[in-house]
């Protein structure tokens, strides 16, 4: 096999909401498989914040100020990217929130925010780079999807709407552009450390893990916790010319957690 399939190199990727986290870590891998990174983040100063930190790590990276659930903002964005940078070879849907309310405490306006972030906005970001896409003759889309697109829980019933609809955007992405060479997948993360998480990691004062913690361990059969790291070879997989025949899939980077029932009490 020619490892050259797995190279980004000469490659545009746009990731949106990449200014730290899962779409920082994705970025930092697309550049080093050599591909331009683009991204954007809803105010100056989260840009500013991401810019830093890709200078930090020798990346030169192009960081834009837009919101995503915007759609001319989105498309004047992609024609100044298009401008300045070149065509988008790669789009990563990245940028996502979460309400965790009880559904009968949730507002539908807070809701319909978590639908505009979360599904409308991959929508939106899509549908301004297809146009091109098809235009080149290739293009691949990642949705980050979550076990939410499979599962439901307490007090995320917005996130789980909206993800699932995400898995099935993705879906049909690639139903109906798969035949302009046009790859559409998801990524599904499972619990991914990160300094949001950080609390819910911490030892009590009797030297336990705390309760959520050791629920998490007790589900993953990896028994620990997703690094970001963990997502960045499914990311260039799906972002490279190794996975052309790959689409309208879900990749669950979970640890295992979708395949196991979990521990016997």
């Amino acid at each position: 096999m020619d490892m050259k399939a797995f190279s980004l190199e000469g490659k545009i990727a746009w990731i949106t909401g990449a200014s730290y986290g899962i779409g920082f870590a994705i970025a930092e891998a697309y550049a080093s498989a050599g591909a331009t990174i683009v991204f954007n983040d809803i105010n100056q100063d989260l840009v500013n914040k991401g810019l830093a930190a890709y200078e930090e790590k020798g990346i030169k990276a192009h960081g834009y100020v837009a919101d995503v659930t915007n759609e001319d903002a989105v498309q004047a964005l992609v024609k100044q990217i298009e401008e300045e940078v070149g065509v988008i070879d790669i789009l990563v849907n990245n940028a996502g929130i979460i309400r965790r309310i009880p559904m009968i405490e949730m507002s539908a306006a807070d809701f319909r925010k978590v639908i505009d972030v979360d599904l409308n906005a991959p929508f939106i970001c899509a549908k301004a780079v297809i146009p091109s896409m098809i235009k080149k003759g290739h293009g691949k889309i990642i949705n980050i999807c979550s076990m939410m697109s499979e599962l439901g829980r307490e007090t995320v019933s917005a996130y789980a709407a909206a993800k699932g609809g995400l898995k099935m955007l993705t879906r049909n992405i690639c139903s109906e552009y798969g035949e302009y060479n046009i790859q559409c997948n998801g990524i599904g993360p499972g619990y991914i450390a990160t300094p949001q998480t950080a609390p819910l990691r911490e030892r009590q004062p009797d030297g336990s893990r705390h309760p959520f913690d050791q629920f998490i361990i007790a589900k993953t059969p990896a028994a620990r916790w997703g690094e970001a790291t963990d997502l960045q070879g499914p990311a260039v997989f799906l972002a490279s010319d190794a996975s052309n025949f790959v689409n309208g899939h879900i990749l669950y980077v979970d640890g295992g957690i979708l395949a196991y029932i979990g521990k016997q009490p």
